[in-house]
């Protein structure tokens, strides 16, 4: 079956979605945070809702190839911090999914994410990174990452905008890069894995969607490829500034389309 006549998608169209999902690539094995764009082009050629589930599959073959890159440096006692609150997240996304307007969900985790990239500056303004993102344990930093948690499921829930939300509290946390990738890289092939279910319930992931992840998939290895050759190329402090940069742009994304 041809799959950009099933989408009525043109050879533009259809280029743009490669180029997109190259980008999806690029941004687990680099610069988390940048396939908010990609979430912005699916959004563009294909109906908004379905675009969820079409990106969905893509961004798991994705993870795969970053938690086979990286596997090494993920922090696990962070992730199971994260997960319980993250579950939560993703249960109340999926009932918000069920009723809600696709505007004001784009505008509130677009104004989310402007506020704690702010909140995410003016705590590590002129503060020094830590290598050990185990040396203070707080019951203020219990509450951060429940509640970074639950936004975080949410987010990737409602519109796999929950990229940005980890960059920030890993920011925060003081992940320097290659644990900020590894365990960003974990996190989000178990939460986007656990995610199939629900989007199937709710219509997002179907035989459509399926057919056209095949025919785009190949272009994340490529993707991943680039990132891995630059991330090497980039120093602490420009990955730090790229990370912020592309939640910001996402954010304004959301709030703008």
């Amino acid at each position: 079956m041809d799959t950009m006549t099933l989408w009525n998608i043109t050879p533009w169209g259809f280029a743009a979605l490669a180029a997109a999902t190259l980008l999806v690539g690029f941004s687990k094995t680099a610069v988390s945070g940048a396939n908010t764009v990609s979430l912005a082009v699916f959004a563009a050629v294909l109906p908004a809702r379905e675009s969820v589930g079409v990106l969905l599959p893509l961004l798991i073959a994705g993870d795969v190839l970053a938690v086979l890159t990286y596997r090494r440096h993920a922090h696990w006692p962070t992730l199971w911090k994260l997960f319980p609150a993250v579950g939560a997240g993703v249960v109340l996304g999926t009932f918000f999914l069920m009723w809600a307007d696709d505007g004001a969900v784009r505008i509130s985790i677009g104004l989310t994410l402007l506020l704690m990239t702010g909140i995410t500056l003016r705590r590590t303004r002129g503060a020094d990174r830590q290598d050990d993102p185990d040396a203070v344990v707080t019951r203020a930093g219990r509450i951060k990452a429940r509640s970074y948690g639950v936004l975080g499921g949410f987010t990737t829930m409602v519109a796999n905008a929950g990229g940005p939300v980890m960059a920030m509290y890993l920011l925060s946390a003081g992940f320097r890069k290659f644990g900020f990738l590894g365990t960003s890289a974990f996190f989000f092939l178990i939460v986007n894995v656990a995610k199939v279910p629900f989007s199937v319930g709710l219509g997002l992931i179907d035989t459509r969607a399926l057919l056209l992840d095949a025919a785009l998939v190949l272009f994340v290895v490529p993707g991943a490829l680039l990132g891995r050759w630059a991330i090497d190329r980039i120093d602490q402090r420009l990955f730090d500034r790229l990370v912020i940069a592309a939640t910001v742009l996402g954010a304004l994304q959301l709030l703008l389309r």
